[in-house]
Parts: C-alpha cells; structure tokens; sequence
C-alpha cells in the first residue's frame, strides 16, 4: 500500500480562509468595542444622574435657607433663580470654548 502524503491546501482556499477569520475578527472587535462604549455611556449617565440629583436637592436646601435669611420663600427662590440665570450666562458666553473639549472627550470615549 502506498502512503498519500497529504496535499496542503491549495491557496485560495487558505486566502479564503484568511478572509473568513479577518472578517469575523473584526465582527468581534466592533461588538467588543460597542459594548464598552456602551457600558461606559451607561455608567456614565448614571453618576450624571446622581449628580443631578445632588446639585438639585443642594439648590433647594440653599433656597430653604436663603429664605429663612430674607424672611420669604420667594425672595430665597428668586436669589436661586438668579443664580442659575448668572450661570447660564456665563455657559453661554463661554460655549464656544467649552464645546472643542467636550467633543474630544466624547472621540476618546468612543475609539477607548
């Protein structure tokens, strides 16, 4: 009986081949990346959240006690309102140099 040496496989069968794996290799490193943007994205939002919230009951102590200041809750609620409007001023004059940082944080979060 004579031996058969085994044949490697033909080329294009191995550049198929190749291909096949490359393909699904980038498949998974796209799901991998997905997912991590995504479980940052959420995480993310949920410290925002607390922070919200912390920053929103904050206010409403400082306008608790402002009004026992100024002997009114209006008064209290209306130095609160100006605060924020001084604020929202200041973010508005500074958008423009807040936005470029913003968004090289967001291109960094999503090529993490």
């Amino acid at each position: 009986m004579e031996e058969q040496k085994e044949t490697p496989p033909p080329i294009i069968d191995q550049l198929k081949e190749y291909a096949e794996t490359q393909i699904k290799l980038a498949k998974y490193e796209a799901i991998d990346r997905s997912a991590k943007f995504l479980a940052s994205f959420i995480t993310d939002m949920v410290v925002a959240l607390a922070f919200v919230l912390t920053f929103l009951f904050l206010s409403f102590a400082l306008a608790f006690i402002l009004s026992r200041w100024l002997g009114s809750n209006w008064a209290g609620f209306g130095c609160m309102a100006g605060i924020y409007l001084i604020i929202a001023i200041i973010i508005i004059l500074l958008k423009d140099k807040m936005q470029q940082p913003l968004i090289n944080l967001f291109i960094r979060k999503f090529f993490q």
